[in-house]
């Protein structure tokens, strides 16, 4: 199997817009691996992208991503799915639309039934979005999923977290699990059992984080996001062979060099960066 990094960043862009922080303004003059898209993954052996982000569009250029047939939504917070428009980028032809012809090829939309009920709320004053995808354009065909959907040979579940979703890829005897976000509590589940890979994000990744900040026991942010203690206890608990960390916070004032730094504390354990490619 091999993966995609299209956006390795969290809720937030980096770089931040009006910010001159030291961070964002590498970001802005470096580029890529410094500046972070939101949070996605793409897997290349079946066209598959999971969430949408606002800045999916420039996620997909800049991963130079060449076919998407199927989206899995994760679940409804704003940075994983506002970037939905990009159906109509990715499939709306107007000048074939003017002489009455619709797509022939729609994107299937997958998702846990609560999620996908969540995102069936998203929409203007002409009703959901999703329903005006499917039902006015033919730009995508939504898929409620039980447990989970097999794309050649490959087996993904989805398995429920709080509103989320944490999915894991399976093909032959390797393993991929995908928890991008809310995965907290991480859910007691055998099928984590002897992975090599966990893709994971929404970790506050350091004590001491953007501009000095310094992370008290007693915040809040402990107890809504992982810790790195946290992750490596799930990767002891599932003995999981390799964690990367993704949905890299702005917040949390790293550069990629420095999160290059940080890996030396950690036995393999990695951070993400945009257009990274993860085979397994």
């Amino acid at each position: 199997m091999k993966f995609v990094v299209v956006g390795s960043g969290g809720c937030v862009a980096l770089p931040r817009p009006l910010c001159n922080c030291r961070i964002c303004i590498e970001a802005r003059e470096k580029g890529r691996p410094y500046s972070r898209c939101g949070c996605s993954l793409y897997l290349e052996d079946v066209n598959l992208l999971v969430d949408t982000p606002e800045d999916i569009v420039h996620g997909l250029n800049n991963s130079n991503i060449q076919a998407v047939d199927s989206v899995l939504f994760s679940h409804i917070d704003t940075d994983h799915t506002l970037g939905m428009r990009v159906f109509e980028q990715m499939r709306i032809n107007w000048l074939e639309i003017s002489e009455g012809k619709e797509c022939k090829n729609p994107i299937n939309v997958y998702a846990l039934k609560n999620v996908m009920d969540d995102i069936n709320t998203i929409g203007f004053k002409k009703g959901s979005y999703m329903d005006h995808y499917e039902n006015k354009r033919n730009l995508i065909k939504r898929v409620v999923v039980d447990n989970f959907i097999i794309k050649n040979d490959i087996k993904i579940s989805f398995v429920p977290v709080e509103h989320s979703t944490v999915f894991v890829f399976e093909q032959n005897d390797k393993k991929v699990i995908y928890a991008p976000c809310d995965a907290k509590p991480f859910p007691d589940n055998e099928i984590f059992n002897n992975s090599n890979v966990i893709i994971i994000g929404n970790t506050v990744v350091d004590d001491v984080l953007k501009d000095g900040f310094v992370l008290k026991e007693n915040n809040w942010l402990r107890q809504e996001l992982f810790v790195m203690d946290e992750i490596i206890g799930i990767k002891e608990k599932y003995k999981i062979e390799k964690v990367i960390m993704i949905h890299l916070e702005e917040d949390w004032g790293k550069s990629y060099d420095d999160y290059l730094e940080l890996e030396k504390k950690y036995y393999n354990i990695i951070f993400s960066y945009d257009g990274m490619v993860i085979e397994v």
